[in-house]
């Protein structure tokens, strides 16, 4: 005997080999032997065998038509047998159940289930509407297969061209669209983006970087809603010193300001003079919602986004001939060993003489590193006064115990203008990047030091067992050396740094800090800062690569040289770009190497290279 019974939603023959009231052993066609359960039983038969009858049955069920066995069974639930018996006029064969049933259970459309074996044909409304959807995707199947067509001739339908933007950065696969671009570049090999420029929807590899980070972190636009313009306060009283600033080229969000009095023969004044936009608008307010949406200036080669709109950076930087708000540290130091003697914070309005930039003083580096005590003097503006808070930052790095900053490794400045890119290579420690850097590792501590004893939540940056996190508490951070580390030093770029001041001055005036340690703004804004931030150092650190291949690509360059890193890595001189070499033999981690160079891959950011010499060792 056979049967033919249901699994996993198919039909399927066996021979039986026992059988019990709830179960029956079969071997398959192929030979293999199972146990099934009664119930999936839909009947049994003699003749033909049970390798012929699914294959008779898919012939018989061929020549029947759907819509006329729907014309014959329309209304009442009924079962396949009795549908077989009316159709061929006598007790059907088993080629010709099976037949039937293979065919109802083939059109769920036609016919619903209503148990095993049994049926109901849908009513000829839900039919029609069921035919129409069918008759629909069809034709959407023809459209997406005409649209694969002509992407895959390079030939882009203005359909798809509408979606550009979407398709390129985050495709909704529900969408035709977005299947006829998924055939195309399965058919042609390509990518999204490479199939886009073949059609001419790409034209600079830039653009295409720099959209995915717009798209990604400025879904609305990257311009600022309606908002206030942010008043500064009228009541601060104007400091006696006069402050300048020490920043990159470009930078137009001035955060920070010196300055240097002498009190007496034997005693200076260190002005640390921060930006204080927490004192010309609230928590709550328009600018703040900007400000959190945002939560950090974004930087990458040849542009940034600002955290804060034109006009309240603009009436609230640093900027060289005005009178601003800030939020001051002044440090009393001796005048012969710069000896730390006391500290006050001060909020006030101080005058800014000059905007120095980096680039235009790197003589006075060499100057200072070369004299110590008493360097060569050049000749530039406030010189005394930059010499002066150099040897404040030597003394006050001392103190910590910890440098400021890995002075063996490089920092890499990129300048991109009109399309071309110039990056220069500037090692870090320098005299003038070291007394920036260790006057705000001081400002963060102290402040943060401040709120601490005020028991004032803050924001605090905290590194322990080499990780570094943000916490709402006041912990160690011990790559600085410093029992808390607060960022208050940049609230014009960073909304941390921002929240920290607003809390910071409510101390300072006495009056209740915007937020509590364990409310949900301060602590949502933490964790939102964390992730975008990161998000933004990835960005950034993917636009460099792209520069540096540019760079390649500019320069012309056919071979290039480096130093092994680690099994095939290799680092270029002259640029901070990282590379995997296949080809590279079994060398050391310091082994320079001349490498050949394939042309650079643009939009995929990949640059092939193989070795091509070994040069020597260097150390690391």
């Amino acid at each position: 005997m056979n049967v033919l019974y249901e699994e996993e939603g198919d039909y399927k023959t066996g021979t039986v080999l026992s059988q019990s009231p709830a179960s029956y052993q079969i071997e398959s066609p192929h030979g293999r032997r199972s146990k099934i359960k009664a119930a999936s039983v839909v009947f049994s038969f003699e003749r033909p065998s049970a390798a012929e009858l699914l294959a008779e049955a898919r012939k018989f069920a061929d020549g029947l038509d759907t819509d006329f066995l729907w014309q014959c069974r329309k209304g009442a639930e009924f079962g396949f047998q009795d549908l077989a018996r009316d159709y061929v006029g006598h007790d059907p064969l088993a080629v010709e159940s099976a037949g039937v049933l293979l065919k109802l259970h083939s059109a769920p459309i036609y016919f619903y289930r209503r148990g095993r074996g049994r049926f109901q044909a849908a009513p000829e409304d839900t039919l029609k509407l069921a035919l129409a959807g069918v008759e629909k995707k069809k034709r959407l199947q023809e459209t997406i297969a005409n649209w694969a067509g002509q992407l895959g001739r390079f030939e882009c339908p203005p359909e798809i061209a509408r979606l550009r933007e979407e398709l390129l950065y985050s495709p909704d696969r529900a969408k035709p669209e977005t299947k006829a671009l998924e055939q195309a570049c399965a058919q042609s090999g390509l990518t999204t983006a490479r199939l886009f420029e073949r059609c001419g929807l790409l034209g600079d590899s830039h653009e295409y970087h720099l959209g995915r980070f717009v798209h990604e972190f400025y879904p609305k636009g990257t311009g600022f809603p309606v908002h206030e313009t942010p008043v500064p306060p009228d009541d601060l009283p104007l400091a006696e010193c006069a402050a300048f600033s020490l920043d990159d080229i470009g930078t137009t969000e001035i955060d920070d300001a010196f300055s240097v009095t002498r009190v007496s023969d034997d005693e200076l004044r260190i002005g640390i003079h921060i930006a204080a936009p927490g004192l010309a608008f609230a928590p709550g307010s328009t600018l703040d919602a900007i400000a959190r949406e945002r939560l950090s200036t974004a930087y990458m080669p040849g542009c940034k986004f600002t955290m804060l709109p034109d006009d309240a950076v603009a009436c609230l930087s640093l900027d060289a001939g005005r009178e601003r708000p800030v939020v001051s540290l002044y440090l009393n130091v001796g005048a012969g060993d710069f000896s730390l003697r006391g500290r006050h914070t001060k909020l006030e309005r101080v005058k800014v003489a000059a905007n120095l930039r980096h680039a235009e003083h790197d003589a006075l580096n060499a100057a200072f590193e070369a004299g110590g005590a008493d360097p060569d003097l050049l000749g530039f503006a406030f010189e005394g006064e930059l010499h002066t808070l150099w040897q404040v930052a030597l003394a006050l790095e001392k103190r910590r115990g910890k440098p400021s900053v890995n002075s063996a490794n490089l920092d890499y400045l990129f300048r991109v203008e009109d399309g071309r890119v110039a990056i220069e290579a500037r090692k870090r420690g320098a005299p003038l990047d070291k007394l920036v850097s260790e006057l705000m590792i001081f400002a963060n501590t102290a402040w943060g030091e401040q709120l601490a004893e005020k028991d004032i939540a803050g924001i605090y940056r905290v590194q322990s067992s080499g990780k570094v996190r943000l916490s709402v508490h006041a912990e160690m951070h011990e790559g600085l050396g410093v029992s808390s580390y607060c960022w208050m030093t940049s609230p014009l770029r960073r909304y941390v740094d921002l929240v920290n001041q607003w809390q910071l001055a409510a101390g300072l005036r006495g009056r209740r800090p915007p937020f509590a340690r364990n409310t949900e703004a301060l602590l949502a804004a933490l964790r939102a800062f964390e992730v975008t931030t990161a998000g933004y150092d990835e960005h950034q650190r993917a636009m460099e690569k792209y520069w540096c291949l540019r760079w390649l690509v500019q320069e012309r360059l056919a071979e290039a040289e480096g130093v092994v890193l680690r099994e095939n890595l290799v680092r270029f001189d002259r640029l901070p770009l990282v590379v995997r070499v296949p080809s590279l033999p079994e060398l050391d981690a310091g082994t320079r190497v001349r490498l050949a160079l394939g042309p650079p891959d643009l939009i995929g950011r990949t640059l092939e290279c193989s070795w091509h010499e070994t040069l020597g060792q260097v150390s690391l």
